[in-house]
């Protein structure tokens, strides 16, 4: 290096040396204090509002039977939805890391489509297609079928929202592993489903159970697109949060908390899972790199 360039950079510090104090705390408790205020001070709120009126009020809010019918519609539509969509990002996952073909752009980038438009223009495109003015609406009225303002469309609604999570968590995890693995099993004489079940889904297994984690979370907390193609129909169409925002609208506040205090719950539990899950894989990261050793 010359000397004009030693006199211009004097004091340049390499790029993984150790920061002052001051600044790990800085940043430290900068990102502590977002978390408080943004996190969990708004989620203490909600528990503490939906027992403000005493454990009984809180208890017959979410025994009712609106609460009770809006729990079993979430917890069918989870049902459906998260499966299907293992399936989906399984598929799509295996084809993206393990085949060139034309069109794999384009399928990755449909993926990731979810992410970028609204819930609620998704809930309206299903309305277009499937309502009773849209382009199978008269054909749908003629068999007697209905989507739309139905647990059908709220399947839909949900699948469309929740997509990319079980997808994109294999795909960089698939890419990565390559395919050498496989294509051993298959010089071995196994079958396809033998090196589905024997070779790839171990090496995945944890990838996916995130995925799934994830993937039940949104399906359970959507919103915006179950909201347009729902109708809001007491005992029928109603999943857990149209339940919160009803409740709400109709100033019955604790009721409201009590049954967003569900959902945060679920939170609560899928961080736990996420936790263990990630703990588990690191654990078995370790101890595939010991017998390597």
């Amino acid at each position: 290096m010359s000397t004009a360039t030693t006199a211009a950079f004097p004091t340049q510090r390499p790029i993984n040396g150790r920061e002052p104090a001051w600044i790990r705390y800085l940043l430290i408790g900068g990102a502590l204090s977002f978390l408080t205020l943004f996190l969990f001070v708004p989620l203490a709120f909600v528990f503490s509002q939906a027992l403000s009126k005493g454990i009984g009020v809180y208890a017959a809010a979410i025994t009712d039977e609106n609460a009770l019918d809006a729990i079993r519609l979430t917890l069918l539509v989870a049902a459906i939805a998260v499966p299907l969509n293992l399936v989906f990002g399984v598929a799509a996952a295996w084809s993206i890391a393990k085949f060139s073909f034309p069109g794999k752009s384009a399928l990755t980038t449909l993926i990731d489509l979810p992410f970028s438009v609204s819930p609620v223009v998704a809930g309206l495109i299903y309305v277009l297609v499937f309502g009773l003015q849209g382009w199978f609406g008269g054909w749908l009225r003629e068999h007697d079928l209905k989507i739309i303002f139905a647990v059908p469309g709220i399947v839909l609604a949900t699948i469309f929202v929740t997509v990319p999570f079980v997808a994109r968590e294999l795909i960089p995890l698939m890419q990565s592993q390559g395919s050498e693995q496989e294509e051993a099993a298959i010089t071995l004489g196994a079958s396809g489903w033998q090196m589905f079940w024997r070779v790839t889904l171990p090496n995945i297994k944890w990838g996916l159970l995130y995925g799934v984690i994830l993937c039940n979370a949104r399906a359970m907390g959507e919103f915006g697109a179950v909201s347009v193609v729902s109708g809001h129909i007491r005992g029928g169409t109603n999943t857990l949060p149209l339940q919160v925002e009803i409740l709400y609208n109709e100033y019955q506040f604790a009721a409201a908390f009590a049954v967003a205090s569900l959902l945060a719950l679920l939170a609560l539990v899928t961080l736990a899972l996420k936790l263990l899950v990630e703990r588990r894989a690191r654990s078995g990261s370790l101890a595939t790199a010991e017998r390597v050793q």
